[in-house]
């Protein structure tokens, strides 16, 4: 299956971006439009941070594990994710890139390493509505990050 990519451009310094995104708990709020019922387990930021949610889409509802397999400060933050009982396995990969003028463009890609069947035969349907989720999780992320940073400001 392709992946499903969605990104937006912020005003904020990559390193903003990654040292915010590096806490698994900052997710929760950007994302809880579609994965519900967070539970935090091993470290709070970094490789090892691990969540367990609810996912909620097309009607569907399963249980997702996440977990932070990788990282590259200010780069790169990649997440494993398995749900379908076992049967998806896929990767999240946020890119965090300087734009010329500053701020950062956040790229985030969602890849199967396996699906199960009835995914991998509806694959444009599925790619479609993640990539909208993941998306409006962008801009929900976006708003967060400006949040943020006014309450630094204050």
């Amino acid at each position: 299956m392709n992946p499903a990519r969605a990104s937006i451009d912020v005003p904020h310094s990559p390193e903003d971006v990654y040292d915010f995104l590096d806490v698994m708990a900052n997710h929760e709020p950007f994302t809880n439009h579609m994965l519900q019922d967070w539970h935090y387990s091993g470290p709070d930021r970094g490789v090892g941070s691990k969540a367990t949610v609810t996912a909620k889409a097309a009607g569907r509802s399963e249980t997702v594990q996440i977990e932070v397999i990788s990282a590259e400060r200010p780069r790169t933050i990649v997440e494993q994710n398995v749900g379908a009982g076992g049967r998806r396995v896929a990767t999240g990969t946020y890119t965090l890139e300087p734009l010329p003028s500053s701020g950062t463009r956040i790229t985030f890609e969602y890849a199967w390493k396996q699906a199960p069947l009835s995914e991998r035969i509806a694959a444009p349907l599925v790619r479609a509505i993640l990539t909208r989720g993941n998306q409006r999780a962008l801009e929900r992320l976006a708003q967060q990050l400006a949040s943020v940073e006014s309450l630094r400001a204050a």
